[in-house]
This record gives structure tokens, C-alpha cells and sequence, in this order.
């Protein structure tokens, strides 16, 4: 992982048997991290099969795609006192300087604890300091407070992808 503020102790999995998320607390460290290896992509695509294809049920199988093998893809790790919580992924578009973010995905415990906040910063952030001018993102219709919270804007009416009503959501990025 990318350690910028990601300490060099190990990560630890959400579905280890050792892992007390009942006892995490808003007080708890928050920090985002890029993937660095096999295993921590590994850890993220598990977070969102139990959010998107178990919990949700929006996909069947897996919720892969081809932006998951494509090396411009970030997948970025959400950790809550080391352990992992959430997820995103991030990436470029054809059009220069147009960034996409997706797959936001935050275990049900990890909810409470603004996680999911910190991973779509970390990801607005991550894309103005790689050069991009504007990010867009599908979010599902209940979640778009939560966007517009963080400075997001609304672009165009809602519709349907993977089943459930979406907003499209745009956010001017900062370059780094």
C-alpha cells in the first residue's frame, strides 16, 4: 500500500475471527492507503463482494470489471485503527483530465465512523494531484446528500444502473 499516512504495521482483514468492530469508536484513527499488493487487492475486491454482490445483491458473482485489470486504476484501502472498512477505486476517463471514482464500498460496522467520507477525500484528492480537473461518480439515490455534503454536484436527472436508481454526481478537483 502506498504508505503516505498509512503507518508500515500490517493491515488488519474485517473477516478475521479476531476482529472486534463492536468496540471501534469515531475516536478511532481513520486513514486511507493505494493498494500495493496482491493480498491488499485481494482484501479490497472481498469488501465489495460483501457489500455489492451479498448485501446489495446488485451484482451476482462478482462485481469485477475490466477497469479492475487496467493499470490506471486505483484501488485505494479504508482502515479504521488498522483494520480494513471500506474501499474505493479511481480512475481516468478518455477525456483529459476527467476522473471517475466507483465502487465506494463500507462494511455496515465501519458506517458510523466516517469512513466512507475519508475514502471518497482521499480519492477526490488522489485524482487533482494526478492532474485531473473533474471527477464524476454514479451514486445511488439515497447516498446523495451524503455527496453533496462532501461538495459534490448534481448533473442531470436520475436513472437506473444495476437495477437501483443512480444520480450522477460531478466535484471539481484541486491539481496537487
Amino acid at each position: 500500500m502506498a504508505r503516505g499516512s498509512i503507518p508500515a504495521s500490517p493491515i488488519v482483514s474485517p473477516f478475521s475471527s479476531q476482529v472486534d468492530t463492536a468496540a471501534l469508536s469515531r475516536q478511532d484513527p481513520v486513514i486511507c492507503g493505494l493498494v500495493d499488493s496482491a493480498e491488499e487487492l485481494d482484501l479490497h475486491l472481498r469488501v465489495r463482494e460483501e457489500v455489492f454482490v451479498r448485501e446489495q445483491r446488485l451484482f451476482q458473482g462478482t462485481d469485477r470489471d475490466s477497469h479492475d485489470d487496467n493499470p490506471s486504476t486505483l484501488h485505494v484501502l479504508g482502515l479504521c485503527n488498522r483494520v480494513l472498512g471500506g474501499v474505493v477505486r479511481l480512475y481516468p476517463l478518455d477525456e483529459p483530465g476527467l476522473w471517475k471514482g466507483d465502487r465506494l464500498a463500507v462494511l455496515p460496522p465501519f458506517r458510523k465512523l466516517a469512513l466512507g467520507a475519508a475514502l471518497v477525500r482521499f480519492a477526490v484528492r488522489t485524482a487533482g494531484e494526478r492532474g485531473g480537473d473533474l471527477m464524476v461518480a454514479y451514486v445511488q439515490v439515497p447516498n446523495v446528500t451524503f455527496f453533496e455534503y462532501l461538495g459534490w454536484n448534481q448533473v442531470g436527472e436520475a436513472f437506473e444502473y444495476v437495477g437501483q436508481p443512480h444520480q450522477q454526481m460531478a466535484i471539481q478537483l484541486v491539481k496537487g
